[in-house]
């Protein structure tokens, strides 16, 4: 029987196995900064390789961009970021604390959504496998008049957002009772906006240098690319391009561990399409990527799409890939139809036309735009979050496990010679040799085998591989999986074909 971990555990669990220590921690850290450690950067590599696979790899009609971090300043301010790249604030007065004001709202929402669930929870319970959960959600008197009471906070929060009206959003926060985390009193400051980007200086002069951003999300990079990539690649709409790499946004309410940071990695696509043709293009990347995610065989119901009830100022569309974390259902990744404010903004402001002649049309226009992002940082999060159980076994023990996928586990595997002696050590590199060229692999003789199996498991390793004395005698070894704790008997020389299925 396994059960997922709580938050605390799996900080915890990332720090002491090497996956994500506090950034300067012996300066006593920098908040809302991270390190990846060494099993880390390999399941963040190799979600980064997954993602690239499947995006550029396999697409034909999709190729890669590494754009630098810094670019001219103009670009923000054609991108709209100088002007309102902003987020809602607000002050608790008893704790001198500082709050997003959406996500105040959106966390009361959330807190709702858990009494419906618990409500689910006591159905399930009470009538078993007779259990219809639809239907019991669409006649249970509770769980309808939690669902009405949400309803109508989403419709209110949604006309304010999108009114951009400060006063309003504060007046809801009051009239919903939402109370400071801290102070637990609701003696608020009135809401106002805060620039989220960083700004910093170029030159050998101060005072001559020019005011440059550190790039608040990756984007831009290709839209002022476009046309250098689609002249040089010959590409034909409708044709993507991706791109991984920093981003940095000067977060006043960073928290939950990895999940929001000042510094992150973003996982971009943009793809360019004919006008007209977005909205079909937008449902089709909806559904690929929601395939992609489930493909890692992580169950379909950690994974919902959250439609905007506001939506940016330059898209027609927008839905979110949101994933049950440990402190509830958050945004993953972001699907938007940005229509071509991107590069008509560009064209004004740089002076250079940014269209694309359509052979088949024998025109030219200024292309729509169909955004996947997902940030790497948070895939990291979700992975590890859902991967990392406790087990109670048959005799009453139990085990911590980390089940990542396969693909994306840090070491494929680990090579274990039973004891340090009888030439078992000689044997177990031999095999480590063979297998080092195609996959991460760790050699380990330390400590009881037992022992040995449970560090294993508890940095996600799929497979480990004993040499034992027959092994000299029969050239096999026993072959243990990570999640059945199952052991069979393997060929030396089928190891690597036994590995790859």
């Amino acid at each position: 029987m396994a059960n997922q971990m709580d938050f605390t555990k799996v900080v915890a669990h990332a720090k002491e196995y090497g996956f994500v220590f506090p950034s300067s921690e012996i300066y006593d850290g920098l908040a809302a900064v991270y390190d990846y450690g060494q099993l880390g950067v390999e399941l963040k590599n190799n979600i980064k390789q997954y993602w690239w696979q499947a995006m550029v790899q396999m697409h034909e009609n999709i190729v890669g961009l590494d754009s630098a971090i810094f670019m001219h300043p103009r670009i923000w301010k054609a991108s709209g970021h100088v002007d309102a790249f902003n987020d809602p604030l607000i002050d608790n007065r008893d704790s001198k604390k500082r709050y997003r004001a959406d996500v105040l709202i959106e966390d009361h929402i959330a807190k709702m959504e858990e009494k419906i669930e618990k409500e689910v929870e006591k159905g399930r319970k009470r009538w078993g496998e007779s259990f219809d959960e639809a239907q019991f959600r669409a006649t249970n008197q509770r769980v309808l008049e939690h669902q009405k009471k949400i309803d109508e906070i989403h419709t209110r929060f949604a006309e304010l957002m999108n009114a951009n009206d400060l006063d309003g959003l504060k007046q809801l926060i009051l009239d919903l009772e939402i109370v400071c985390p801290i102070s637990g009193t609701r003696n608020w400051t009135d809401v106002r906006q805060f620039n989220l980007m960083f700004a910093t200086k170029m030159g050998s002069v101060i005072d001559d240098s020019d005011t440059l951003y550190l790039r608040p999300e990756t984007a831009q990079g290709i839209f002022v690319n476009f046309l250098n990539v689609q002249k040089s690649g010959r590409m034909k709409v409708p044709f993507g391009i991706a791109q991984i790499g920093k981003a940095f946004r000067n977060e006043i309410v960073a928290r939950q561990f990895i999940f929001r940071m000042r510094e992150f990695e973003q996982m971009e696509m943009q793809f360019f399409v004919r006008p007209g043709t977005e909205l079909e293009w937008f449902k089709h990347w909806k559904e690929e990527r929601m395939q992609w995610h489930q493909a890692l065989g992580i169950p379909a119901e950690c994974y919902r799409f959250h439609d905007h009830e506001k939506l940016a100022h330059y898209a027609n569309a927008a839905t979110d890939i949101e994933f049950r974390f440990p402190f509830g259902f958050k945004e993953l990744e972001g699907i938007h139809s940005r229509t071509d404010f991107d590069l008509s903004r560009h064209s004004e402001f740089s002076g250079k036309k940014l269209q694309y002649f359509d052979p088949e049309l024998n025109e030219s226009y200024t292309p729509y735009v169909i955004e996947t992002s997902i940030g790497v940082d948070r895939m990291f999060l979700a992975v590890f979050s859902h991967a990392l159980k406790e087990e109670t076994l048959e005799d009453g023990s139990t085990r911590t496990v980390l089940s990542l996928p396969t693909r994306l586990a840090p070491y494929k595997a680990a090579v274990l010679p039973l004891v340090k002696k009888d030439g078992l050590p000689e044997k177990a590199r031999e095999i480590q040799h063979l297998l080092m060229p195609e996959m991460m692999v760790q050699y380990d003789e330390k400590d009881a085998i037992g022992r040995r199996y449970r560090r294993q498991d508890a940095i996600g390793t799929p497979f480990c591989i004993t040499v034992d004395n027959d092994t000299l005698n029969d050239n096999s070894v026993t072959v243990r999986h990570r999640d059945t704790m199952q052991q069979e008997r393997v060929s030396i020389d089928n190891l690597l074909n036994y590995l790859r299925k």
